[in-house]
């Protein structure tokens, strides 16, 4: 019976140091999971043990070391709780922890054993098979554009609507008699009237004007001192020239943004946005706002801001602003392009103008690569700065997950002992989240490991010692006579 336990104990040394062979031999393989050997003393009814057997073989589901690795395919489960989701060529359902995966010939996303990466739709519930995007992704028209702008409170005031010359009034007394004149004081002309009747005698003599009046002495129509304008006095006011709004004009407008839109086809059209600041309306200073769309500007495309004594956007008119046109070209007939104007937050306030603005449109772009979201989402990257969500991976948990049957290949199999699987997206029902471009290391602890195997060592030599102690038992028995 000697010979039995300790055969049961070489064998059972002898699978421990299977597994920590195993262990060491997969220390580099990313989302390994260490294994350990458990073992139970063997009786038949007597009081004396049969040996030892394995239990079993347990796998130590800790988290590995998270390490970037810069592929673009790669992925991290940044947490104990979960499993990638994979499916064979022939259909069957597989679990791993190894994230190194790529785009293969069919731009599915598979690892380095042909498995595809599952997961969900954008908005679905079913799994699928994770793929890389192809072709250019489609465009989209620009339908709002938001501004947040500064506008220069101090901005010279570009007149809307000309404004006649107002000649001075002056009223000259002379012998304590008050007579009214009108004076433009540019040419020293003096008239009897508004109409611009000149006055036929000369006014040379000297006169009070004003209040608190002034002496003043006029010499061939020139006054020898400034004519005060207080008093009966109205000061001269020269005529204003409207300016109406020309984009070739440059003093008919203030300040020009330009920006570029898209239409239904992902062509480009430049929009120039020209503010002109106008004529207040009671204590709202006003600012008109004229688009030109390619350089032609349409009149139905205007707006009108105001901005009270606070420097806020007090009213937008029409609100809101919008940009109407009909892209040309019988080669490309795209939609009609109708874009929604905000300057939500706009200010007017004493400084320099500035200007911030989003427009929502792209051309069409072409794949240029993928990332992945710590929720799992899948976004691919185009070339016009667009991206898109492709889809969301899926994590698997299970009730017992030693229950597991591994199959090689850093993939596990589900059994009747583990459970049925625990779907869902990362981040959700206590599912870890997902990094980017790194992998899990394995969790092997090394020197743990060259520990345990000295162990397993002794163990085994032990062993052999009483296999071999009891040969010389029997040795001794045979020879008796």
């Amino acid at each position: 019976m000697g010979f039995g336990q300790g055969l049961s104990g070489l064998n059972a040394s002898s699978q421990n140091l299977d597994v920590i062979g195993n262990n060491i031999a997969n220390s580099g393989t990313v989302g390994f999971k260490s294994g350990s050997a458990t073992f139970a003393d063997v009786y038949a009814s007597s009081r004396v043990g049969l040996g030892v057997q394995v239990a079993s073989i347990n796998q130590r589901f800790t988290t590995g070391i998270v390490s970037t690795s810069g592929n673009q395919f790669d992925m991290a489960i940044d947490g104990a709780k979960g499993l990638f989701v994979v499916t064979q060529p022939n259909g069957a359902t597989l679990y791993t922890r190894n994230g190194q995966f790529l785009a293969d010939k069919d731009h599915k996303i598979v690892n380095a054993q042909g498995q595809q990466l599952m997961g969900y739709a954008p908005g679905g519930t079913n799994l699928i098979g994770m793929t890389v995007p192809v072709g250019n992704i489609a465009p989209q028209a620009t339908d709002t554009i938001t501004n947040k702008v500064n506008l220069d409170a101090n901005a010279k005031v570009v007149p809307a609507t000309p404004v006649p010359e107002t000649l001075a009034t002056v009223v000259l007394t002379n012998g304590g008699v008050d007579t009214t004149y009108y004076y433009r004081p540019a040419t020293n002309q003096w008239y009897s009237d508004t109409a611009g009747t000149m006055v036929d005698t000369p006014l040379d003599n000297t006169y009070t004007t004003g209040s608190p009046a002034v002496t003043v002495t006029i010499t061939g129509g020139v006054p020898d001192t400034t004519i005060p304008s207080t008093g009966t006095n109205v000061a001269y006011a020269a005529a204003v020239a409207a300016v109406p709004f020309d984009p070739t004009n440059a003093n008919s407008y203030s300040n020009m943004v330009p920006l570029t839109v898209y239409d239904s086809l992902g062509n480009s059209h430049r929009i120039e946005q020209y503010y002109t600041k106008r004529e207040p309306v009671g204590t709202n200073s006003v600012w008109e706002v004229n688009y030109a769309v390619g350089g032609v500007v349409d009149p139905a495309n205007k707006a009108e801001l105001q901005f009270d004594s606070a420097g806020r956007l007090a009213s937008t008119t029409p609100n809101p602003p919008a940009i109407n046109f009909t892209p040309g070209g019988a080669t490309s007939p795209a939609n009609p392009v109708s874009i929604k104007v905000v300057y939500d937050g706009s200010t007017q306030f004493g400084g320099s103008f500035s200007q911030d603005f989003v427009q929502n449109g792209y051309g069409t772009g072409e794949y240029a690569s993928m990332s992945i979201g710590s929720n799992g989402e899948l976004i691919a990257n185009y070339t016009n700065g667009a991206k898109q969500t492709m889809g969301t991976l899926a994590l698997a948990d299970f009730a017992n997950l030693q229950g597991l049957q591994p199959v090689g290949g850093n993939a596990w199999a589900e059994t009747a002992n583990s459970g049925q699987p625990i779907v869902g997206t990362p981040g959700s029902n206590g599912l870890a989240t997902i990094k980017g471009q790194a992998v899990e290391e394995s969790n092997v602890d090394m020197s743990q490991e060259l520990v345990n195997m000295i162990i397993a060592q002794r163990t085994y030599q032990a062993n052999a010692q009483t296999i071999k102690t009891q040969d010389q038992i029997l040795q001794t028995l045979i020879t008796m006579r």
